[in-house]
């Protein structure tokens, strides 16, 4: 039987799971996908991720590879993979790689997306809490918060910077800079909520994110909104490359993975386009 790389888009609800990589004694959607895989082809088989998202963190566009003995087409064994996994992980594509491709160090940039609901009313405790429609993801903010200054806000942290104030490094010992090619807040009503709100959501597109570096740049954000932090607070944070001086991290649910980008002709193979409109900087390292 022939052995072939492949690399798959993968999406999950995270909420179940002890994030992507596999962990001893806990859930985790690398895990799944193993066991599922291994399930109908009866032999272990490794799966790389492009990103390993915490506990509780979504996926929309997570990049995975794997190299299995598989007589069928791609097409085929997304079926078949997709039939065994549980119904939280779909794999939305199959296509056969390069042997060089790498999920994680090929990309050029990942981007991730944060859901806010927002009462933005005096009376926010006298709400109820819980949205059975969107609880699962997004964090439930019932303070009035001024987008304007979050906006203003996140612009500090494009460019490249060192972001030890925002989290560690994957690895003991890597460093801590990293490029911020985009960073912006979007407003849109909340349609499925249970009473009259918005949706707040940030966009971050980066060459590369430390652990909880999106979660505590949303939470120091969002303490910015509140009127809790000054515009200027967010900057001198930046600058002090010290963990203990970001605001808490926002909740995991309302994060996602949205996009792991990489050049032209991988992006077209994997994503079925045939560009990329991320250009990073040059001699920009990517980790």
């Amino acid at each position: 039987m022939p052995v072939r790389y492949y690399s798959a888009l993968v999406a999950y609800d995270g909420t179940d799971y002890h994030g992507f990589q596999v962990q001893r004694n806990a859930s985790s959607v690398q895990g799944a996908l193993e066991a599922t895989l291994d399930a109908f082809t009866h032999r272990a088989s490794r799966v790389v991720g492009a990103g390993r998202t915490d506990a509780g963190v979504h996926a929309l566009g997570q990049v995975i590879a794997v190299r299995l003995g598989w007589a069928h087409t791609a097409a085929d064994l997304q079926r078949a993979w997709n039939a065994h996994l549980p119904p939280a992980i779909t794999v939305r594509c199959v296509v056969e790689a390069p042997d060089d491709f790498h999920p994680r160090f090929s990309a050029l940039s990942r981007t991730y997306r944060y859901t806010v609901r927002n009462a933005g009313s005096e009376d926010w405790r006298t709400l109820p809490r819980r949205s059975p429609l969107t609880d699962r993801f997004a964090l439930f903010e019932g303070r009035p918060l001024d987008e304007a200054v979050m906006e203003e806000a996140a612009r500090h942290l494009v460019g490249t910077h060192d972001f030890a104030t925002f989290g560690q490094p994957p690895e003991p010992g890597d460093g801590t800079v990293r490029t911020v090619l985009a960073a912006r807040w979007d407003v849109t009503d909340e349609a499925l909520g249970l009473y009259p709100g918005r949706q707040l959501v940030f966009t971050i597109t980066a060459n590369a994110f430390l652990r909880q570096m999106v979660r505590n740049i949303v939470g120091t954000l969002l303490a910015v909104g509140r009127g809790e932090w000054r515009v200027a607070d967010v900057a001198n944070a930046l600058a002090a490359r010290r963990r203990n001086r970001s605001a808490p991290p926002a909740a995991p649910q309302g994060l996602v993975l949205e996009k792991v980008t990489y050049p032209h002709w991988l992006d077209g193979l994997i994503h079925g386009n045939s560009s990329t409109d991320i250009q990073l900087p040059q001699g920009t390292e990517v980790v």
